[in-house]
């Protein structure tokens, strides 16, 4: 069980000229589970959102001189994520009106009794959480748990690892070629660990300018680069709480380095035009299929960075070296695509999946699926055969590539193995095979077992 506290509910901001009145707010909310803080000036409570993760902000209609109405708007600038619920003395329809107009969220009418507080409060909290999961859902890709359940002794060693490292703060470092599921593997850990009901946020790192990464990680401020025609909040920002993915980091511009090094250090960053630091409780999970190391070698990302992503680093091992996995990976995209696209196929036959076994899949579990989704797309009854399938090149047998053949440096274990895989490949059935082999079928089906094909 984690030893670490569990998420705040929530974070308040309350501003009102009324000490006595900030006191009962806060009485009331922390006694609810919320993290408050309070401030008497509007200047101050203005700083504050400057500088501090909020969810919601309680804000006075008129504080000490001040109009927390007029504020509205550059408080909206400041944090665009926030909340606010006016909190006022006036019950005029016009103020309400013109609150909501500037953005408010809601309005409350002083005296309020504590239930009408805990309410309105939470209410704005549930739309926040709304909107992320939202969010989460059209920027990430689905969560695949078919993949997160190996036969592979290598990808279940990584898997054990993860969810020991999940229930920790430690930043983790994700390495392997394209396609292996490095971002299946990341939303996963998100999900395994305490932060799992706060966000998850993907900065996907060679897609983008590094003007437009900064802005993408860490917000702008309205009018601060040509285009810039409103105030945006960043990745970090939205990740308060949960976690941030810094997908294919190996292209993390080399200028920009020095910013993310201070994030990853202290959690600190300033949005693009505001003097302002501000704060976010995150996470760190990267990932890349460069190599790192060669890239501090030729001065293309910089060591002290590398050494605070890569706490705990895990290699996804590349399908090819996973194939006990291929047969319920492969049948499980069947069934996603199928019902997704309501087609008849439900199963691959023998001989496709021989074949699939067979191949190399450079583009690892990407490349399958996309194979799969194909083949379903084509196939007109239950079962997918090899003619479905649109594999690229001529099939590689098992081994190739990895120095498996007469003579190699490899046990007599090794090599039957991979002769009997590449001898399958090839046969129409098995029966065929083991005719081919010199076998009998119940000493290839015990061989078959033993070697996990």
């Amino acid at each position: 069980m984690s030893n670490l506290p569990a998420a705040p509910q929530g974070r308040i901001l309350a501003i009102d000229d009324d000490p006595g009145l900030l006191q009962n707010f806060a009485l009331c909310l922390e006694d609810a589970g919320y993290r408050v803080n309070t401030a008497t000036r509007l200047q101050e409570g203005m700083k504050l959102a400057a500088s501090q993760p909020f969810h919601v902000c309680l804000l006075d209609r008129d504080i000490a001189g001040d109009s927390g109405l007029d504020a509205l708007p550059r408080l909206r600038e400041l944090a665009p994520g926030l909340r606010v619920i006016m909190v006022t003395a006036h019950s005029h329809v016009e103020d309400a009106v013109r609150a909501i107009a500037e953005g408010a969220a809601d309005y409350l009418v002083k005296p309020c009794s504590p239930a009408q507080l805990r309410i309105a409060v939470a209410r704005q909290l549930d739309t926040l959480d709304l909107l992320s999961r939202l969010e989460t859902l059209e920027r990430q890709q689905p969560r695949q748990a078919s993949t997160l359940q190996s036969n592979s002794p290598a990808m279940s060693e990584v898997l054990a690892v993860a969810r020991q490292v999940a229930r920790t703060d430690a930043n983790v470092l994700l390495l392997g070629e394209s396609g292996t599921g490095k971002g299946v593997l990341a939303n996963a850990i998100h999900g395994w660990s305490p932060r799992a009901s706060r966000p998850l946020a993907t900065v996907n790192c060679p897609s983008l300018s590094a003007e437009l990464l900064e802005s993408e990680l860490f917000g702008h401020a309205k009018g601060s680069f040509t285009g810039a025609t409103q105030s945006t909040q960043g990745r970090a920002s939205h990740a308060d709480g949960g976690t941030l993915f810094l997908d294919e980091v190996g292209d993390f511009p080399l200028a920009l380095q020095p910013k993310l090094l201070r994030f990853v250090q202290d959690k600190e960053y300033e949005r693009i035009g505001e003097p302002d630091t501000r704060r976010a409780d995150v996470r760190i999970i990267s990932a890349t299929n460069r190599d790192l190391e060669a890239m501090v070698r030729d001065n293309s990302f910089r060591l002290d960075l590398l050494y605070r992503l890569n706490v705990i680093s895990l290699v996804l091992p590349p399908l090819r070296d996973r194939r006990e996995d291929l047969a319920a990976l492969a049948n499980g995209f069947v069934r996603r695509y199928a019902n997704s696209y309501h087609l008849p196929a439900r199963h691959l036959s023998e001989q496709a999946l021989l074949r699939m076994q067979a191949y190399a899949w450079p583009g690892n579990v990407r490349e399958l699926q996309n194979v799969i989704e194909r083949a379903v797309i084509l196939c007109t009854g239950e079962q997918i055969g090899p003619e479905h399938l649109a594999l690229g090149g001529e099939p590689a047998p098992a081994g190739a590539g990895s120095g498996v053949g007469v003579g190699a440096p490899v046990s007599l274990e090794t090599l039957e193995r991979a002769h009997i895989e590449a001898v399958m490949a090839h046969a129409e059935t098995l029966e065929a095979a083991a005719r081919t082999l010199g076998i009998d079928g119940s000493t290839l089906y015990r061989k078959r077992k033993a070697y996990g094909l």
